[in-house]
């Protein structure tokens, strides 16, 4: 049986921003724990010129909500990014959960051919639905384990539903 696109998305970004949320969570004890103030572990980088944990976060409910809207035919919520701290971001998180989970299959499948335009860095670029969804990112996940936080592939691939 064929992956839908639902099936690639809505599941997908449920677990991957539960899994976020739950990282994020290690990652604030973690600054108390070691006693990190909080901004700087928000302000961590893997790379100088990266954006830093505070915005891969947001840039990860982002592509949440924006794929989700886009698929469906919605107009994308705007989020102001405007967080400063560890529960304003889990706020964010819930918030593109709710959004996320508002789908139904109806409202994504078929959308494999949709084309999809977003301009970046001032580009405008065209993608195929498929092609546009299938795209992950990791990179918070990286930074917290980068900065010592004690998290593993458990964390990040989380609990096999059903298993």
């Amino acid at each position: 049986m064929p992956l839908s696109m639902y099936q690639a998305s809505v599941p997908v970004f449920a677990q991957v921003l539960t899994n976020l949320s739950g990282i994020l969570t290690k990652g604030a004890a973690h600054a108390v724990a070691k006693k990190i103030d909080p901004a700087v572990m928000l302000g961590t980088r893997l790379i100088p010129d990266m954006f830093p944990l505070l915005r891969q976060v947001q840039i990860a409910t982002d592509h949440a909500k924006g794929a989700c809207a886009r698929l469906g035919g919605r107009d994308v919520p705007a989020y102001p990014d405007t967080e400063t701290d560890f529960e304003q971001l889990q706020a964010r998180i819930q918030k593109t959960l709710n959004y996320v989970r508002s789908y139904a299959p109806a409202d994504i499948d078929g959308s494999e051919d949709k084309e999809i335009v977003l301009t970046i860095a001032g580009n405008q670029r065209k993608f195929k639905g498929q092609t546009y969804l299938l795209f992950h990112a990791t990179t918070a996940y990286n930074i917290l384990r980068g900065a010592g936080v004690e998290i593993g592939k458990r964390d990040f691939i989380g609990t096999i539903p059903g298993a």
